[in-house]
């Protein structure tokens, strides 16, 4: 994230929340920023038998959106309220013009949360190349009101399955090493921890830092079975 859009969204919330609430905020950010920089890396084989049990449910729906067109302006709405409107509507345009899917997740016939899939690349420089039929998920967020339900594990399961049945590759999906919410919630799908890692821009150039590589469990049977710390190309262990 850029320092124009920290800025700008930490803008947002003062002028939503006040000093206090905005300082605090600061507070955490650079916390997490100094002393809490590591990222947990996990993993899944886009297998389709192995991915085809997801449990389904009658209340919860999960829709993949391939373009910004397919996006109601009250989704727009609620995805963009709660930090500067602008920015955010600009970043899901970035997105979308850069081939990425948006999964919106429906409870009850209501907007629940969301999260965004990418295939053969990332939106930001990655820890390692992605093959051409793997695909990054990033930026979940479950409104408030609907978490502490299993909705985030759900959705990124079903994610999962639907991709198993376009992709032969694998899903990456990373977590700080600090928000143990969403730890928890990605030990509860078919994710699979492959390391911890740290990187830093200079210079234009991406470093990386593994500080901690298990070894890989047995891999299921898949067009692209081979261990998944082969991705690992030009990082440096710590």
């Amino acid at each position: 994230m850029s320092i124009a859009t920290s800025i700008s969204r930490f803008a947002e919330y003062y002028r939503r929340h006040g000093m206090a609430a905005t300082l605090q905020r600061m507070r955490g950010a650079v916390r997490r920023m100094l002393f809490a920089g590591r990222m947990a890396l996990f993993y899944c084989d886009l297998d389709n038998h192995h991915l085809s049990s997801a449990n389904l449910s009658s209340v919860w729906k999960v829709r993949q959106l391939r373009a910004r067109a397919d996006l109601t302006p009250e989704h727009l709405r609620q995805m963009t309220e709660f930090w500067n409107p602008r920015l955010a509507t600009k970043n899901i345009n970035d997105r979308f013009a850069r081939g990425a899917s948006l999964w919106l997740v429906d409870c009850e016939g209501r907007l629940a949360g969301y999260g965004w899939t990418l295939q053969g690349t990332t939106m930001e420089p990655y820890y390692f190349p992605l093959a051409s039929d793997d695909v990054h998920l990033f930026d979940f967020n479950i409104f408030p009101q609907y978490r502490g339900r299993g909705l985030n594990p759900f959705l990124v399961d079903q994610i999962l399955c639907e991709l198993a049945s376009q992709h032969a590759g694998r899903a990456f999906i990373e977590a700080a090493e600090w928000n143990h919410a969403q730890l928890a919630s990605l030990e509860k799908t078919r994710f699979r921890r492959l390391g911890t890692v740290r990187s830093f821009r200079l210079m234009g150039h991406t470093l990386v830092f593994w500080t901690e590589i298990p070894p890989p469990p047995t891999p299921v049977k898949s067009m692209n079975s081979a261990d998944p710390s082969l991705r690992i190309a030009g990082s440096r262990e710590q």
